[in-house]
């Protein structure tokens, strides 16, 4: 039987780094195992935060890659102020850490590029694809955001060809996410985002959310929304090392990622530090571990308490060594945005924790779709921002076990969660 062919639109693909690209790169690798030809449409000069060589053992052989050149203005961003190059993986300095240039830089961020700075490929893309799609004969495609403005590549097609089949895939929110707040859009910038995003939810044929809180917003505000959560690749864990099997001579808590001032768990250093000075056995044998980019204002505000001698900052290493680095721990730590609208957020990180057994702890709103899945898979605690006390037991708890040699690992009701397994629900709905 011939194979189903879909078109993929994304920015993200190896040799970007970070989690964006994962989603549909994993996809993509298990689509023909279903019936379906995965085709990739990608800039072909793009401005990336991020480069992970190693990512390009995944893209499967002879997948037909169509690229196509993107303007982006980063280049003029980052001249007006270095710190800028945040903007690229939708970060930014908060509060007090703005400066002028900040405060400016993401005024215009906001309110020139909508729904961001990927605009400018949106009608070559669209000019391009529609004559590509007839003449190849694809009815369907899928458009990842963000950048949302994949999103407006897809309305944009769905307009000249009706019949086309649009899968929009949010990997996370629009106008929901918790940075939009910080955006200083105008009423006016407001409005169109809005009213962009409302024409993407009623338009595409399928909206795909990574949460289940997501999906239920989407549906409220008229999406044919359906939750397929990120998940983990069995084929990337790998064998564990005789180091790894042994229990280490320090108890290990590790962040795997970039940490943000938005996402920064001040609770969490406080707690702690009050172990450090409190608890010789916990001094001795602690440490905080970071694994990805972690915002240089947050690293310089714990390094000015007593856990200064206990960072091991490794820098952004490759998939597959970060991989190693969860395994090389026994706590792995995750953080969302406080507010509740950030409760659907589910980091795509999480999955690959589950798939190392450690313990995990979480910090985020209450009621988060994490909390759900630690609960149901028992491989760990979610905690708000302010629960100082029960965070220190929590943690204690895990330290008097390891000392012992009676810290457990746990993978249990996380097959659901593989890649193999969430490319066969995508199948279905397709």
């Amino acid at each position: 039987m011939e194979e189903k062919k879909i078109l993929i639109i994304t920015y993200y693909w190896p040799p970007a780094g970070g989690p964006g690209v994962q989603r549909w790169l994993k996809f993509a690798k298990y689509l023909p195992d279903f019936g379906w030809k995965p085709i990739i449409y990608t800039p072909e000069n793009p401005s990336y935060p991020l480069l992970d060589e190693t990512l390009m053992k995944d893209v499967p052989e002879n997948i037909e890659i169509v690229r196509t050149k993107i303007w982006e203005p980063y280049q003029l961003a980052e001249k007006l102020n270095k710190s800028n190059k945040k903007f690229k993986a939708g970060q930014f300095d908060v509060g007090n850490n703005q400066s002028w240039k900040s405060r400016l830089s993401i005024w215009v961020r906001g309110n020139f590029f909508i729904p961001d700075a990927r605009v400018f490929w949106v009608k070559p893309s669209i000019q391009f694809l529609e004559k590509y799609l007839k003449e190849n004969k694809i009815d369907t495609i899928v458009t990842s955001g963000p950048p949302h403005s994949m999103h407006l590549i897809g309305l944009g097609l769905k307009d000249k060809l009706p019949g086309l089949k649009w899968i929009a895939d949010f990997r996370d929110p629009w106008t929901e996410i918790s940075y939009y707040k910080h955006l200083k859009l105008t009423k006016s910038s407001d409005k169109k985002h809005r009213q962009l995003e409302s024409a993407v939810f009623k338009n595409a044929d399928i909206t795909l959310a990574t949460s289940y809180t997501d999906a239920e917003n989407f549906r409220k505000a008229g999406a044919h929304a359906i939750c397929i959560t990120n998940g983990f690749d069995e084929s990337d864990a790998g064998e564990k090392s005789d180091k790894q099997a042994n229990q280490s001579s320090m108890f290990t808590l590790s962040y795997i990622g970039v940490l943000e001032q938005l996402r920064n768990p001040e609770n969490l250093w406080k707690v702690l530090d009050e172990l450090v000075r409190e608890n010789d056995a916990f001094a001795q044998h602690f440490r905080l571990k970071f694994v990805g980019r972690i915002d240089d204002k947050i690293l310089n505000s714990i390094q000015n308490t007593s856990l200064k001698n206990h960072i091991l900052n490794l820098g952004y290493l490759s998939h597959g060594k970060a991989v190693e680095e969860m395994q090389n721990s026994e706590m792995l730590l995750i953080t969302n945005f406080p507010n509740e609208s950030s409760k659907g957020i589910i980091p795509g990180k999480i999955f690959e924790y589950l798939a190392s057994g450690k313990q995990i702890l979480s910090f985020g709103p209450d009621q988060a779709d994490v909390a759900k899945i630690l609960d149901e898979t028992q491989a760990g605690k979610h905690f708000g921002y302010s629960d100082n006390e029960i965070v220190k037991r929590f943690i204690l708890e895990k330290f008097d076990l390891w000392e012992s040699g009676n810290l457990s690992e746990n993978t249990q009701h996380i097959e659901q969660f593989s890649r193999k397994n969430l490319t066969k629900q995508l199948t279905a709905i397709l």
